[in-house]
């Protein structure tokens, strides 16, 4: 048998010969030195932190964030409301519409 061939056995299956491991990729080993070396260009220089427009940013962030939970928010009431209308409308029910009489009194 030559190497890198599959030799059939008599139930029909197949032995693949694996390759050993070199030593780059041995789990046994830690991680390669160089890995580490390439960490020093994200690390900051001695110079000022701009504190000003990192808390301007922090704050742009914070209302974005209560925009977007706001906006999910109306949005499953819109979607919950809107599904008890069909359910009322499906299930054969009449006046399924609320009606404001606030509104009605006020004319």
């Amino acid at each position: 048998m030559t190497p890198g061939r599959t030799q059939g056995t008599s139930e029909g299956g197949n032995v693949i010969p694996f390759r050993p491991r070199d030593g780059r990729n041995s789990p046994s080993q830690g991680a390669p030195a160089d890995v580490t070396d390439g960490l020093a260009k994200y690390e900051r220089s001695g110079g000022e932190d701009d504190y000003r427009h990192r808390m301007i940013m922090n704050v742009a962030t914070l209302v974005f964030t209560i925009l977007l939970a706001t906006a999910g928010a109306w949005l499953a009431v819109t979607i919950g409301d809107m599904r008890k209308n069909q359910d009322c409308y499906l299930s054969g029910r009449r006046n399924c519409t609320p009606i404001d009489v606030q509104s009605l009194q006020n004319r």
